[in-house]
C-alpha cells in the first residue's frame, strides 16, 4: 500500500503525445504535509480521463513493444505480485531466498583486475567506469549540448508558513527549444525562504507528486479511509525552524511519468519527438536534469547559500533523489526515502520489487532502454554494476538512506540498507566515515555516525517519521 498524499498546491498540467492531446487538467501537485479531499468529477469528466489514460496506457505499451524489438527481445520474466501472496509470482519478503546473486561487483576493482588504492585511481580510473556502465545499461546517457534553461519569477509572495513569515517565489524555466518548437518545456519551481533572513540560506528541494488523470504509470493515489491527521510541525516548518528554506520541483513538467510521454519533454525535444535509442536516458535522469538546472537557478539567488543545498525525494523520487546526487556534485547532501529497486536497493535482490517490475511497460520510462534486457534474456548477475555503486558515486558527501517497516517491504528495507552498506568501502577510502556496521539494525534504530546514513521507522511507505533525524544529520553538514 501507498500512503495518502496531501494536496498543497494546484497545477493544470498539459502533456501533448505524439499524434494525440492528452489533457491533464487539474493535476494535483501534492507534499506530504497538507490535507484536501480529492476533487469529484462530473461523468462526463471521469469519462474523458478514463479515455485520456486509456490512451496514455496504448501508447505507453506500442512504445514499450518498439523498444523490446530494437533490443531484439521476444519475452520477459514476470515482475514480483505485491498485492497476492497467494500469486505464484508472489513478492518474496523471506530472507533466506533474497539473495539468488549474493557477490555484487567490487567498487574498488578495475575492469582491468587491478585494485583501486587510492583517491587518485577512483576519480580518474574507477568512477569514469562506473559512470559509464550506469549511463549505458541502467540510467541512460544524457544528451550532449543540451539547451539553455531561462528562469523567469512569476510571483512573489510574502506569506506565512505556521509562525514563520517566507517569502515564496514560483518559477518557470523556459527551455529553449529553438532546435524543436513543436515540444515546448516549461519547468515548474517554487523556492520558499525566511522572510528575516540577511544572508542566503540553505535549502533543501524536494521531488514533489503530481497525479494526471489515470495516475502515473499505473500508480493511483488512494483515496483517504477517513480524517488524516496532519503532522505537527510540518516538513517545511522543521525547516524553517532551523532557518533554512526549502524548494519543490515538478518532475512531470520536466518529463512525462509514462512511456507514452518519451517522445515529448526534455527527452522528446532532444529526440526531435522521435523514439529513444536503447541507451538514451529514461525520466529518472531527466528530472535529475531537471533538478540541477533548479541549482542553477539557486546559484543566482542571493537568498539561497547554493553551497548547501540538498535534495529529497520519495517513493521513485527517491530514485530520482539518489540519480541527481550521483550525478551533479553540486548537491550537498541527499534524503533518499524507500527508493526501492532503481534506486538504492541492490539490483540483484529477490525481495519485494525485482528488475522485472520496472523493466514492465509501467515504469521501463525510467531506466535507459538497455535496463530491459536484464528481465530477458539476461540476469540481474548479468549487471556490470548494482546499486551501491551508484551510492557511491555520491561519495565523498553524506546521503541518508530512509525505508519504513510495516507497508514498505516493497522497497526492500535490508537491500537498501545493503546498497549503503557495501558503498562504505569508497566513503572509507575518500577518507569519510561508513555506516559503522555490517548488522541489519532493528526499526528506529539510527545509523548517523559516518556519511553514509541509515534509518528505517515503524511506520509505512511515507518520509515524515524519519525527517527530524535527517534535518539532524543535515544539520552536522549545514553549520
Amino acid at each position: 500500500m501507498y500512503p495518502v498524499f496531501y494536496i498543497t498546491l494546484l497545477f493544470k498540467q498539459i502533456c501533448m503525445i505524439q499524434k494525440i492531446a492528452l489533457f491533464f487538467s487539474g493535476a494535483l501537485f501534492f507534499s506530504y504535509q497538507s490535507q484536501a479531499q480529492f476533487p469529484r468529477l462530473s461523468p462526463a469528466d471521469s469519462i474523458a480521463r478514463r479515455k485520456s489514460a486509456d490512451s496514455v496506457r496504448q501508447l505507453t505499451e506500442q512504445d514499450h513493444k518498439k523498444m523490446l524489438e530494437l533490443l531484439h527481445i521476444t519475452s520477459l520474466r514476470q515482475g514480483a505480485n505485491g498485492s497476492d501472496p497467494k500469486a505464484p509470482n508472489a513478492a518474496n519478503y523471506d530472507e533466506s531466498k533474497a539473495n539468488p546473486f549474493p557477490v555484487v561487483p567490487n567498487a574498488l576493482l578495475l575492469k582491468n583486475g587491478k585494485n583501486v588504492t587510492t583517491e587518485k585511481m577512483w576519480w580518474k580510473q574507477r568512477r569514469p567506469e562506473i559512470v559509464e556502465d550506469f549511463d549505458r545499461e541502467i540510467y541512460g546517457r544524457v544528451p550532449k549540448n543540451l539547451p539553455k534553461v531561462n528562469w523567469e519569477v512569476v510571483s512573489t509572495t510574502h506569506e506565512k508558513n505556521g509562525d514563520f513569515a517566507v517569502v515564496t517565489k514560483k518559477l518557470i524555466g523556459h527551455v529553449d527549444n529553438v532546435t524543436y518548437p513543436e515540444i515546448k518545456v516549461d519547468i515548474q519551481l517554487s523556492l520558499t525562504t525566511p522572510e528575516n533572513a540577511t544572508k542566503g540560506v540553505p535549502l533543501i528541494m524536494e521531488f514533489g507528486f503530481i497525479f494526471p488523470a489515470g495516475g502515473m504509470g499505473g500508480f493511483r493515489p488512494p483515496a483517504a479511509a477517513g480524517p488524516v491527521k496532519l503532522a505537527e510541525p510540518s516538513w517545511q516548518q522543521q525547516l524553517l525552524a532551523k532557518g533554512w528554506g526549502y524548494a519543490v520541483i515538478v518532475p512531470g513538467s520536466i518529463q512525462a511519468d509514462n512511456g507514452a510521454g518519451l517522445t515529448q519533454g526534455i527527452i522528446g525535444l532532444m529526440n526531435k519527438g522521435q523514439s529513444r535509442k536503447a541507451d538514451d536516458w529514461g525520466a529518472l535522469r531527466a528530472w535529475a536534469w531537471g533538478a540541477s538546472k533548479a541549482l542553477d537557478y539557486f546559484e543566482s539567488d542571493p537568498a539561497v547559500d547554493a553551497k548547501k543545498v540538498g535534495i529529497e525525494g520519495h517513493s521513485r523520487y527517491g530514485k530520482a533523489t539518489v540519480v541527481t546526487m550521483a550525478y551533479d556534485a553540486r548537491f550537498a547532501i541527499a534524503f533518499i526515502s524507500s527508493s526501492g529497486e532503481g534506486g538504492v536497493k541492490l539490483h540483484r535482490r529477490n525481495a519485494g520489487e525485482l528488475v522485472e517490475n520496472v523493466a514492465g511497460s509501467n515504469e521501463y520510462h525510467w531506466m535507459a532502454g538497455n535496463f530491459i534486457k536484464y528481465a530477458g534474456p539476461l540476469t540481474w548477475n548479468d549487471m556490470p554494476v548494482d546499486s551501491h555503486e551508484l551510492v557511491a558515486l555520491c561519495a565523498p558527501r553524506p546521503v541518508f538512506i530512509s525505508v519504513g517497516e510495516k507497508g514498505d517491504g516493497w522497497v526492500d528495507a535490508k537491500g537498501s540498507f545493503l546498497g549503503g552498506l557495501y558503498a562504505g568501502s569508497v566513503y572509507k577510502l575518500l577518507g569519510k566515515k561508513d555506516l559503522g556496521t555490517t548488522e541489519f539494525p532493528t526499526a528506529e534504530t539510527s545509523l548517523m555516525d559516518g556519511e553514509i546514513a541509515f534509518r528505517q521507522h515503524k511506520s509505512g511507505h511515507t518520509p515524515t517519521p524519519n525527517w527530524p533525524y535527517f534535518i539532524t544529520f543535515a544539520d552536522r553538514y549545514f553549520k
